[in-house]
């Protein structure tokens, strides 16, 4: 969906992150420009795969058909979807995402080890919209 935000697909796949390379503080959506700590003037930013897995942090479901830019078909009936704000592993930070699909809120809890997967936001006639899911572990896609 978002250029430089994730790469690669399977059991390679990835979201992708900024280090900076003064006081080693890790971004989340990806930093380009200057390093995000206030107390930090480094400029000099590293792209750095982030943690595959994490524990979940909060869930909650989506009941609701989101506004634009959300990209949905009116004519279909809306399907809600688990949102799950999840803390990687190695890097301690809290990233957002939707649960794999067949996952619902009765599916989760907090503390659970949870992996990225690569997903798909929305299709059509001529083009695939990608993004990544958390996925419960040990469950194949």
């Amino acid at each position: 969906m978002v250029d430089g935000w994730f790469t690669g697909d399977g059991d390679d796949f990835r979201l992708l992150g900024t280090r900076c390379s003064a006081c080693a503080a890790v971004f989340f959506p990806r930093e380009d420009v200057h390093c995000r700590n206030p107390g930090c003037p480094g400029r000099d930013l590293v792209e750095v795969p982030l943690s595959q897995r994490g524990r979940i942090w909060s869930y909650t479901d989506s009941r609701y058909r989101p506004p634009s830019p959300y990209v949905t078909d009116p004519e279909l009936p809306w399907e809600p979807y688990a949102l799950i704000a999840v803390e990687l592993e190695s890097e301690r930070m809290v990233v957002l995402g939707q649960a794999a699909p067949g996952f619902t809120v009765a599916d989760l809890a907090v503390g659970m080890e949870v992996e990225v997967v690569p997903g798909v936001l929305h299709e059509d006639a001529e083009t695939i919209w990608t993004t990544w899911h958390w996925r419960p572990t040990g469950v194949a896609i």
